[in-house]
């Protein structure tokens, strides 16, 4: 699967690599897995990244630097390679910069419909995450390769993106390759997990309390929503990124097929909709209104305001419940 990709990236003698705005675990694992692989190929690796590394992941970026980008950095780079984003505006000033200076760009990633736009594109839809594939490449050139460090930053992206391996993008290959990464790199899982999910402050847990509250149920209880408002960030003085994993908890309640997380923060709405039902495809909800991702989780954005936002977005769930339950 990565031959021709290794082939092209031996090529360069500096590579950049951009993992996707608002970082999650899978895109950092990945994209610092992919630059220690390139260091160890003898390839100068720039890690970038439009916004912060979250709190909770600032422990990889020790294994290997993300920085903001800038114009002297992005000239340093003979070629890109984009990580856990199947379109170049997931990677915010990375996709002006290759207009204006075209470069060989290369994209691994596990979401659907990718952009055409690269010059090589590895998409496996099927895979549980951006960093399940990216052991492929270990495997393809030099698995031996995965040290401590490769194999901590990999496990944190297949942990991150499967809930803790409870999704069902999780197969046999996804629990084969996260063994041999505990093998190969010699740790404890739960070294891992207490780091990404053990990190909370006290302020984010008042957030989180403040976003409980606001929990509402949906046609027949089959649909949960929460929200969070910019007023409630500056209460508990807390961000955007505090937000993260909060949609888990309204899709927790019992009988609840789909739930979203709407973040009014002043630029309009940001909604997270995640999906444990076979027969519930919230992708398709996002696509309605611009955004999308996977069949059990996927972002959009609404102009707002929040009510309006959730209006529309029950709306557009209550008319795929009504289909499911004709079918």
């Amino acid at each position: 699967m990565f031959e021709e990709l290794i082939q092209k990236l031996q090529k360069f003698d500096t590579v950049g690599v951009f993992s996707h705005i608002r970082p999650d675990g899978d895109c950092i694992g990945a994209q610092v897995a992919a630059c220690l692989w390139l260091e160890k190929n003898g390839i100068n690796a720039i890690g970038f990244n439009d916004d912060n590394v979250p709190l909770n992941l600032q422990w990889l970026a020790e294994f290997y630097p993300i920085q903001e980008p800038n114009e002297k950095a992005l000239n340093k780079c003979d070629a890109f390679l984009v990580l856990d984003g199947n379109s170049p505006k997931r990677f915010g000033s990375y996709s002006d910069y290759i207009q204006d200076y075209p470069k060989p760009s290369f994209m691994v990633d596990h979401h659907p419909d990718p952009h055409d736009g690269f010059d090589l594109s590895i998409s496996v839809e099927e895979a549980s995450s951006t960093c399940e594939l990216i052991f492929h490449l270990f495997l393809q050139n030099d698995v031996s390769q995965v040290d401590e460090k490769v194999a901590k930053a990999l496990y944190t992206g297949i942990l991150t993106d499967t809930g803790s391996l409870q999704y069902d993008s999780v197969t046999p290959e996804t629990m084969n390759i996260a063994s041999e990464l505990l093998r190969l790199g010699e740790f404890r899982p739960n070294e891992v997990a207490e780091k990404v999910f053990s990190t909370k402050s006290l302020n984010q847990l008042h957030l989180l309390s403040k976003a409980m509250s606001t929990i509402e149920l949906f046609e027949d209880n089959q649909i949960a929503i929460m929200y969070v408002t910019k007023e409630m960030l500056e209460e508990t003085n807390t961000t955007n990124d505090d937000c993260e994993g909060f949609v888990a908890y309204p899709l927790s309640v019992a009988g609840i097929k789909a739930a979203i997380l709407f973040k009014a923060l002043g630029d309009g709405v940001k909604m997270s909709l995640r999906s444990k039902s076979n027969d519930v495809d919230v992708n398709k909800w996002a696509r309605k209104v611009g955004g999308g991702g996977h069949k059990k989780a996927s972002g959009a954005w609404h102009p707002g305001p929040l009510e309006k936002a959730i209006e529309d977005l029950v709306e557009i769930g209550a008319e795929q419940l009504v289909s499911v339950d004709k079918s």
